[in-house]
């Protein structure tokens, strides 16, 4: 029998760096030998928004138990990302087999584990990509009972791990350090143009006074762009010309933006968003403190003007960071939570 893993993921409108990581990884056990994999997305129910919806209006001072809550939230019947290529299989109902069926349930839906998994007896591990959305609900029992009757829970970050130690201390050895490759094929470095790339969707305040701040200090043959709500293609295309990319992460498990854009040949400047610490190293990344705005705008334009001098991309680095996010090293990672699965 085919052990089933069963992915389930927030339904999402908008790109996703860690829907993206669940699909890649669904997509990869799906090509492993007696093991199979689905995503199930979830929204909230019209009767939830609703609800949720007059609660805010009236201003309703009653205690009540925060994050979303099994009776609210229904599987997706179709959807997938369509703004990056993908294989996957999807699902579209929670009647789960405890033989066939492992659950991994992400940090966000955590506390559903006793209502929806528990009580009925359904094996399963939480995957944690952003150690600073532990705390899903106000519900302290429910939280702890579901990462302590978890087989194991899964981090892909060193800051994503001290989170979850700071939060579950008592739980230390369930933890076990998974990866994500990236697809260096889709970002080989080719003819480089005085152009600087960001994303603003994660802090808009910030990266509009940056821009704003640069735009008059940036050499008449630079031009910067702002990538928001491009497709991974169209994204990765644009990565493989920049020479500068702006990292604007807040609170992030392990940012993979900054990343991509530094294995596509890309100076990176920016904030870490904690998680990046690990993989943050000069001459490639140039950390700044959130809120430092006038040190960034004046980080980048130094960086301008050494390229001038030095056109040359550090390799080292380069390296470094392409072992890190390997194919080799995902897939060793993927198939050691799997033999705990069985």
């Amino acid at each position: 029998m085919l052990k089933n893993i069963i992915y389930i993921s927030h339904a999402e409108k908008y790109p996703s760096g860690g829907a993206k990581i669940i699909y890649r990884h669904s997509e990869k056990i799906n090509t492993l030998k007696n093991f199979s994999s689905e995503v199930l997305h979830l929204k909230k129910t019209r009767l939830s928004k609703l609800k949720t919806s007059i609660k805010k209006k009236i201003k309703l001072n009653t205690k009540v138990e925060n994050g979303w809550q099994l009776n609210e939230v229904t599987p997706v019947k179709k959807f997938n990302y369509k703004w990056f290529k993908h294989k996957i299989k999807t699902r579209n109902y929670f009647n789960f087999d405890k033989k066939k069926d492992f659950i991994i349930l992400p940090e966000i839906f955590a506390h559903l584990a006793e209502d929806l998994l528990i009580r009925k007896g359904i094996n399963y591990a939480i995957f944690v990509q952003n150690g600073y959305v532990i705390q899903s609900t106000n519900n302290e029992n429910k939280l702890f009972t579901a990462y302590k009757k978890a087989h194991f829970i899964l981090s892909y970050s060193n800051d994503i791990t001290k989170c979850i130690n700071l939060k579950f201390p008592n739980l230390k050895t369930k933890i076990i350090k998974i990866s994500y490759a990236i697809d260096l094929k889709k970002l080989r470095i080719k003819n480089k143009s005085n152009l600087i790339t960001y994303m603003s969707r994660k802090l808009p305040v910030h990266s509009n006074l940056v821009v704003n701040y640069l735009k008059p200090q940036l050499p008449k043959n630079w031009k910067i762009l702002n990538l928001n709500r491009l497709t991974e293609e169209q994204t990765y295309k644009v990565l493989k010309k920049s020479k500068i990319f702006l990292s604007f992460s807040s609170f992030e498990g392990l940012g993979l933006p900054p990343a991509e854009a530094a294995l596509a040949g890309n100076f990176v400047i920016g904030y870490t968003g904690e998680g990046g610490n690990e993989y943050w190293k000069k001459p490639i990344f140039t950390k700044i403190n959130s809120g430092e705005i006038t040190t960034y705008v004046n980080k980048i334009i130094k960086k301008i003007y050494e390229l001038k001098r030095n056109k040359q991309f550090p390799l080292k680095n380069y390296f470094e960071l392409k072992n890190k996010f390997s194919r080799e090293k995902e897939l060793k990672n993927i198939q050691k939570f799997l033999k705990l699965s069985k």
